[in-house]
C-alpha cells in the first residue's frame, strides 16, 4: 500500500487507489485495498446482487463476474465530497460514477453514498449505498412503477 509499514495510507488515499481500479477493472489492484477478511456491503440491493461480501475470496469473484458482464463503463467520479468522522479510520463519501452503458447506449450517472473503514492501509469495511433505480436504469432494465 505505502513504502513504509510505518505510515499506511489513510481512508482518502484508499479510496483514490478505489476509484483508480473501479475505473481500469483493474481486479489485483481493487483486490489488494481490501484486508484478508474485509466485509463489502451493498445495504440497498437488487435482488440479483448479494447484499454482503466477506473475505477477499467472495470479493473477487463477484468482481470478476460484475465486470466481465456488466454493461457499464465507469469513466469517472464525479462530485466527490468527503466528509471526515470522528473516527480517523472512516470516512463517509458521497459521489457519482459516470460513465457509459453499452446495454442504452447513454452516458449514465450513478450516485451513491459509500462508508468506508481503512486499518493499517487496507479497506475492513466498505459500506455501498448505491442508487439502485439509476443503476437499474443504466442496465437498461428501469424498475417497473
Amino acid at each position: 500500500m505505502t513504502d513504509s509499514a510505518a505510515n499506511p495510507a489513510g481512508p482518502r488515499e484508499v479510496l483514490a487507489r478505489y476509484q483508480r481500479a473501479s475505473i481500469d477493472k483493474a481486479l489485483d489492484d481493487m483486490l489488494d485495498l481490501y484486508a484478508e477478511d474485509a466485509l463489502h456491503e451493498f445495504p440497498f440491493s437488487r435482488p440479483d446482487i448479494p447484499s454482503r461480501l466477506r473475505g477477499r475470496g467472495e470479493i473477487r469473484a463477484f468482481l470478476e463476474a460484475n465486470w466481465r458482464d456488466s454493461p457499464l463503463r465507469y469513466e469517472s467520479y464525479d462530485d466527490v465530497v468527503i466528509r471526515e468522522t470522528t473516527d480517523p479510520d472512516v470516512i463517509v463519501v458521497e459521489q457519482s460514477a459516470v460513465g457509459t452503458s453499452s446495454a442504452t447506449g447513454r452516458a449514465f450517472a450513478l450516485p451513491n453514498i459509500v462508508v468506508m473503514t481503512v486499518r493499517d492501509g487496507r479497506i475492513v469495511h466498505y459500506k455501498d449505498y448505491v442508487n439502485i433505480l439509476a443503476a437499474s436504469e443504466a442496465l437498461g432494465m428501469p424498475l417497473a412503477p
